[in-house]
């Protein structure tokens, strides 16, 4: 059964120094409170991974608590460039990053090979670019069938997946509905695994595009309501949009960042 601990408990155990980390929701149930504890916590030298490294990485890379970022499409459509991940990349501050880019669907078949128990993932893309024999984690690979030749991505295993969700009942299973994006792959590819939830229920209802994940795949859960916030989960609240287009003003200046990090996360201890 998945253990119901705090979530600075939950943090404690599960993520270590030099961990790799995945933190994903897409564009929904993005789990920011999880980020926040792990600045408190200040846990560093993490290999962070993201499909869409937006907000929640621009705060871990720029408090210094990442060393390498693997990701596809860094940036956010409503943001823009990440402030703290270009001062990173351009000038080293506070620490230099090393980056590893896929695209989407690239990342994705990481996580589901790693998710399947299998090698590495063959998918039909990068064809026209010159990534192949390039990037050391995009191979080409020549059908046994069909002699197409096709690319292959290594399986992905994070040492922790962390994700949010809306409901985990009594036992320790989890519901999430709406925009699961790829929640399910990177708890199931994940060495260890945290979902934090709006609320524990006695009984999960009915709702369109959800899916379960059962206790037995998860090491822990955290009760954190509004753990999604600024991004929002389906059925709690919305999306904070002023936020987000605040944020190219907050994390524009190193100082102004810090001190809204001082602020507004490392002071709270309500998480």
């Amino acid at each position: 059964m998945a253990r119901l601990i705090p979530l600075a408990t939950a943090i404690a155990e599960l993520v270590a120094p030099g961990s790799t980390v995945a933190l994903e929701g897409f564009t929904h149930l993005i789990p920011f409170a999880a980020a926040a504890e792990i600045i408190r916590q200040r846990i560093g030298h993490l290999t962070l991974v993201r499909l869409t490294p937006d907000l929640v990485a621009d705060w871990l890379i720029g408090v210094g608590l990442v060393d390498r970022l693997i990701f596809s499409w860094g940036g956010n459509p409503g943001v823009g460039s990440l402030h703290r991940f270009r001062d990173s990349v351009q000038q080293g501050w506070p620490r230099p990053l090393e980056l590893e880019e896929h695209s989407h669907a690239g990342l994705v078949n990481r996580y589901v090979a790693g998710a399947a128990g299998l090698p590495f993932a063959v998918l039909r893309a990068y064809a026209g670019t010159s990534l192949n024999g390039i990037h050391p984690n995009i191979r080409s690979i020549t059908c046994p069938f069909t002699g197409e030749e096709l690319a292959a991505v290594p399986a992905l295993n994070p040492d922790v997946g962390i994700v949010h969700a809306q409901q985990a009942d009594r036992d320790g299973n989890v519901m999430i509905w709406g925009i699961t994006g790829v929640q399910k792959e990177v708890i199931l590819a994940s060495k260890r695994s945290l979902v934090t939830v709006e609320e524990v229920v006695d009984e999960f209802g009915e709702h369109a595009n959800s899916i379960r994940i059962p206790e037995f795949l998860i090491d822990a859960v955290a009760v954190v309501p509004g753990g999604a916030r600024p991004s929002y989960a389906s059925g709690y609240y919305d999306r904070d949009n002023d936020f987000y287009l605040a944020w190219d003003r907050i994390a524009r200046d190193r100082d102004g960042f810090l001190a809204w990090i001082r602020e507004h996360v490392e002071r709270r201890a309500d998480a």
